[in-house]
């Protein structure tokens, strides 16, 4: 039977962490409960190691993402959950989200619309599922939900690109899409958070999704965004063209700049391309390696 880690980063949440970790460890006794207390500043940690979680604290509050990045390192489970530690994740569905591993590399509980924390909130994260699909080539039902279950060797190769902020849940959604690995999501029901509110900054944490989105695709598969960006150029170059021709009777510098811009930004899409590509093999072979080497200590 594979082995399960459930990794909760908490942040000043030592009013909630502690029920948290007693309702996983009655539902679930034999799996690790991993608690990382990013530099909170109340009893979070002395909450949840007497609740029975293994706890790690950071020596100051580095992010989010941090957190989470720290708990795969630690997790010594084969199967990873990721839940937030304000209460607002409901443990007994756990069970829920594991049931379709190992058939899918990740498992991401959907929030309902309605479950939102604001409205402003409920439409951006409508307009990022839809960037991301596109980017993605899958129907993206929640791309910021923290709480979902993926193969912990999956995780760990994906370390080095999540960051230490709320954005990573983003970076390991498109980044295990655009890698080829399969995604499935499930309805979730929930909960109200038991204290405060959110820390995601709407402006700020927005912009900052829109550049990972945009990253990862750079990262995976180029073309998605060089593409329509040189076919932009190119058809504000033949409108200028055109304006220019039955006005004035003239090519003028602009189209050429707009148009050269679109050869040029096309042709950086190709050679981008084919780095994924190299980028992609090498990866293959160095994991095919280190699997090679672990077979060998083994035996």
């Amino acid at each position: 039977m594979e082995s399960v880690s459930i990794i909760i980063p908490a942040f000043n949440e030592a009013g909630t962490i502690g029920g948290i970790v007693r309702d996983i460890k009655t539902r679930h006794p034999h799996f690790e409960v991993l608690v990382i207390d990013d530099g909170s500043a109340d009893e979070t940690a002395a909450a949840a190691q007497a609740a029975g979680a293994n706890v790690y604290r950071h020596p100051y509050n580095i992010g989010n993402g941090a957190s989470v990045k720290t708990g795969i390192r630690l997790a010594r489970g084969d199967y990873l959950v990721f839940m937030d530690g304000d209460g607002q994740h409901d443990p007994n569905q756990i069970e829920g989200l594991l049931s379709f591993l190992p058939d899918f590399d990740m498992v991401v509980g959907q929030r309902r619309m309605s479950e939102q924390s604001s409205f402003l909130r409920g439409i951006g994260n409508y307009i990022y599922n839809y960037f991301a699909s596109y980017v993605a080539k899958f129907p993206v039902k929640d791309l910021t939900s923290g709480f979902r279950a993926v193969k912990a060797d999956i995780a760990r190769s994906f370390v080095s690109l999540l960051p230490n902020t709320y954005s990573y849940p983003t970076t390991l959604t498109l980044g295990i899409l655009r890698s080829g690995r399969s995604l499935k999501y499930v309805p979730v029901k929930v909960r109200k958070r038991q204290k405060g509110k959110s820390q995601v900054r709407l402006f700020n944490d927005g912009v900052r999704f829109l550049m990972i989105i945009i990253r990862i695709c750079t990262l995976y598969s180029p073309m998605r965004v060089f593409l329509p960006v040189s076919f932009l150029m190119l058809l504000l170059g033949l409108a200028r063209y055109a304006y220019t021709y039955f006005s004035e009777g003239r090519f003028t510098n602009m189209s050429a700049i707009l148009l050269v811009t679109s050869i040029l930004i096309f042709m950086m899409s190709l050679i981008s391309e084919q780095l994924c590509q190299m980028r992609a093999e090498h990866t293959k072979e160095t994991i095919v390696n280190r699997e090679d080497c672990q077979n060998s200590n083994s035996d």
